[in-house]
């Protein structure tokens, strides 16, 4: 399974890691910022994508609006990481999958189902 995020404070595999998630299936990915979002995603082909929604240069929400705009295969599941549940909730309803609070990220089933 391969897993892109992007989110410019925490480190996302750490987070992981930590909470408990099998990595060893996994091919991780995590950019800092959101610059050249769409050729990031196009190359890695994500499995899962990670958004978190405070990030330079353009915030998480407008990430999810360029890629469903776009060509490019749609991940088979997109999750909003904000610590903001009002920013989770705001991807939510323009077509992520998942919306949770990414200190809470290991708590997801979708590890165990993708891996």
């Amino acid at each position: 399974m391969k897993v892109l995020a992007f989110e410019d404070s925490v480190d996302i595999e750490a987070l992981l890691i930590s909470g408990g998630v099998n990595m060893a299936n996994v091919e991780f990915k995590q950019y800092w910022d959101s610059q050249d979002c769409l050729e990031r995603i196009s190359k890695y082909s994500p499995d899962i994508l990670l958004l978190d929604h405070y990030m330079p240069p353009i915030k998480g929400l407008d990430v999810l609006r360029k890629l469903l705009a776009s060509e490019i295969d749609r991940p088979v599941t997109i999750i909003a990481m904000s610590s903001a549940s009002m920013a989770n909730n705001a991807m939510l309803k323009i077509g992520a999958d998942i919306g949770i609070v990414k200190f809470e990220l290991a708590t997801l089933d979708v590890w165990n189902t993708h891996s």
